[in-house]
């Protein structure tokens, strides 16, 4: 020790100072100097910290089941991974999110904040690594090849869970609104042209099923997730874990995280494999893409309030400008635009990370952990904003909605077999010469009587819920 404030220890490079308060190390501290990038650690990916104490903790069972670890050890090394995964030491997890050395730093930091929690709960002070060390007890059969993908795919799996729900929340609030909105006439548009008559509850549930839609996709990939290596060790082989330690492991790592989790068939692909990544990461994409595509038309439906279409209104959330009173701004949209945008570049980032591996292992995991937990994070909280600060309080503007369709030309398409296709034709140019209705010009010209007329206009009837009266 040079001094209270701090102890030494050793590693193959020499002797260090650590601060004697920390319960990490000597080799989170060459990290935290060797990678100072994005200056967010890894505590800011919480289920990533859950995963690796459970990653753990399941070690140490195993490890004391095959009698390689004394019960005493194993005790101790278990209950300050279950701490860990109470929220407590997070603070102590430093490294980088971004790192060179396939993600050796953040199982560095995992060991040695489980190291010395577990000797001081031995009655021993921090650094004490003669009566329980980082690597040879805590990381005892494991590899940070084996241990961190387990871990990454462990915190996918619960970070997917959260977004499943708040898909649900936007998806059900889209739905109410297509309920709410099921007899309020609009026009219906393609290539942003007038087309035929809709109601806004049709155009709402389309929204409500594309949500639904991506929530059946990303629980399919996240079913990929479940496959582990933990077992491998270094490159798939196995070494240094004896024989019965792969399925010990994950047996107990499966009870201790409630996930049906298996091992892979063949652990040296599974070391270098990539792929469960990917297609997670494009389900994601997907999400973001069709997410945004609904958030651009919020934006266009409501755009005005005077010189827009003016067909909803989002619910002011805030002032719009510093320089023009009375401006607001669809902000909610506008962010949840930003976040797929974000989704859809960390796809690329992702992707050329799994492509960047080589032979045994990708070394390149910390950047697909960082990108694939940002997109997933975000997009829950984009999807519970957008439903709760937006969705949630949209109203119609009903007679704009209505004057835009007894005025459009395209209402005369839902006529078309009424009165023929060349009658209809008529109709519509002399509709766009003068400026006067459809429905007009077709009384005028006798063309069907008021009543039968009145029949085929309903809502329920121009928007193909419902068959015209005979």
């Amino acid at each position: 020790m040079t001094g209270a404030a701090h102890r030494s220890e050793h590693d193959l490079l020499g002797d260090r100072d650590v601060p004697a308060d920390a319960y990490w190390g000597i080799h989170t501290l060459r990290a935290t100097e060797n990678f100072p990038v994005t200056g967010t650690p890894i505590s800011a990916h919480p289920h990533l910290i859950d995963a690796l104490a459970a990653v753990k903790e399941a070690a140490a069972r195993a490890n004391e089941e095959l009698g390689l670890l004394e019960p005493r050890k194993a005790a101790a090394v278990v209950a300050a991974c279950r701490e860990i995964r109470d929220g407590k030491l997070h603070d102590q997890f430093v490294v980088d999110v971004i790192q060179g050395g396939a993600g050796t730093s953040t199982n560095m930091n995992a060991n040695e904040v489980v190291a010395n929690r577990a000797l001081e709960l031995l009655g021993h002070a921090k650094g004490e690594y003669a009566h329980l060390h980082p690597n040879e007890d805590v990381n005892l059969g494991q590899s940070t090849n084996d241990v961190y993908p387990t871990a990454v795919k462990i915190a996918t799996v619960f970070a997917v869970r959260g977004l499943l729900k708040a898909m649900a929340v936007l998806q059900d609030t889209f739905a109410a609104k297509a309920a709410e909105f099921r007899d309020v006439l609009k026009m219906g548009r393609t290539q942003l042209q007038d087309a035929v008559p809709m109601t806004l509850g049709q155009e709402f549930s389309a929204y409500a099923v594309m949500i639904e839609e991506d929530r059946g996709r990303l629980a399919e990939a996240v079913e990929l997730i479940h496959e582990i290596n933990l077992g491998a060790t270094a490159i798939g082989t196995g070494l240094n874990a004896p024989a019965g330690y792969a399925e010990s492991a994950r047996r107990h790592l499966s009870e201790i995280t409630g996930l049906p989790l298996v091992t892979a068939a063949n652990l040296v692909e599974a070391t270098q494999d990539c792929g469960a990544f990917v297609q997670m990461s494009g389900v994601l994409k997907r999400i973001a893409v069709k997410l945004s595509k609904s958030c651009n038309d919020l934006r266009l439906l409501s755009s005005g309030p005077r010189a827009g279409f003016g067909e909803i209104n989002l619910p002011p959330v805030q002032a719009g400008s510093s320089i023009m009173p009375g401006k607001v701004n669809p902000v909610i949209p506008e962010v949840v635009n930003q976040v797929a945008f974000e989704v859809i570049g960390n796809d690329v980032t992702i992707t050329m990370a799994a492509e960047a591996g080589q032979l045994q292992l990708n070394a390149f995991e910390p950047v697909i952990l960082h990108a694939l937990s940002q997109s997933i994070t975000h997009l829950r909280a984009a999807c519970l904003t957008l439903a709760e600060r937006c969705v949630a309080g949209i109203t119609a503007n009903t007679e704009v909605l209505r004057a835009a369709v007894e005025n459009s030309i395209g209402l005369v398409t839902a006529l078309n077999p009424y009165i023929g296709y060349t009658a209809a034709t008529d109709i519509a140019k002399e509709a766009l010469a003068t400026g006067r209705g459809v429905a007009e010009l077709v009384l005028e010209k006798g063309l069907l009587p008021a009543e039968r007329l009145e029949a085929l206009l309903r809502p329920e009837v121009v928007a193909g819920s419902a068959a015209p009266a005979t």
